[in-house]
């Protein structure tokens, strides 16, 4: 692999896991690569990135930009780029690259390490021997239950029993509004617990914008999106904290995914992207 369209996929340090975790990958048929293409490590300064030969045709920064409008092929190349990372993530430290970043052939990717290596160490030597856990936290919508319009009582008959009154019918419209109200008090509660006790397992939390139902096709409202800085050896703890949590409050579904390699943690700025991490285009 010399000239052409590289795709990157993550950033690690020049040693034999790399070799280890790329040979696990092939083992088991889980590389091809974003466009069917065998991963390989790329060395330069002690890093290596991990990266696949990607047809122009597709991944040039003209047809680039017209497939990253194509939702169906955009979610295929996400999960193929975070297979990769966190299957080697698995065996060694990684440093996720942005989606669709793409390099013009090996000298590009050594372009790439060389103008990052300072970040890309700092980033490695902070994050060894930790993994991202995620948790989200959803509150059910109250089902709404309207209660019965006041009855006419038959003519004649102004006090007949069962029969509700105007000003009950609003009493009890206040009463179940209330009742709404301090559920979603109870709910927001719930996951400001669940985030400070959370965040005193971490090292490091995060908090992301609750997830759109329209994107994420949960219809529960989302009070709570974050991500949580581990390490492995304390993994099996968290993880058993975060299932305490979730019966602490009837409102509230608690849900727990990783371990990830740490993709909200790699830039010390946690809105910056590592140097040299760019997407959506092919570098020089």
């Amino acid at each position: 692999m010399t000239e052409g369209l590289r795709y990157a996929y993550a950033v690690v340090r020049d040693t034999a896991a790399p070799e280890a975790a790329l040979d696990a990958l092939t083992a088991l048929e889980q590389v091809p690569g974003v466009a069917g293409e065998p991963v390989v490590a790329v060395r330069h300064l002690g890093l290596a990135v991990l990266a696949g030969a990607v047809p122009a045709e597709d991944f040039d920064e003209g047809p680039l930009r017209e497939r990253l409008e194509d939702m169906a092929w955009l979610e295929k190349v996400a999960r193929t780029h975070q297979r990769v990372v966190d299957t080697v993530g698995a065996e060694s430290c990684v440093i996720p690259v942005r989606l669709a970043t793409v390099c013009q052939g090996e000298e590009g990717l050594r372009r790439m390490l060389a103008t990052g290596r300072e970040r890309f160490a700092s980033a490695l030597d902070r994050l060894e021997g930790r993994v991202e856990w995620g948790v989200k936290a959803y509150a059910a919508t109250p089902a709404p239950q309207e209660p019965p319009a006041p009855k006419e009582p038959p003519a004649g008959t102004p006090n007949a029993p069962g029969a509700m009154s105007g000003r009950d019918y609003l009493r009890r419209r206040k009463t179940q509004r209330q009742a709404a109200e301090r559920r979603w008090g109870d709910t927001e509660e719930g996951a400001r617990l669940v985030h400070d006790t959370l965040s005193g397992l971490a090292e490091r939390a995060r908090l992301h914008p609750p997830q759109d139902p329209r994107l994420s096709g949960v219809s529960d409202r989302n009070v709570l999106n974050a991500a949580y800085l581990v390490r492995r050896e304390d993994s099996a703890a968290f993880a058993e904290r975060v299932g305490e949590l979730a019966g602490r409050t009837a409102a509230l579904r608690v849900e727990l995914t990783g371990p990830w390699a740490p993709y909200s943690f790699t830039a010390p700025d946690e809105n910056a992207a590592p140097d040299g991490a760019e997407s959506a285009g092919a570098e020089g």
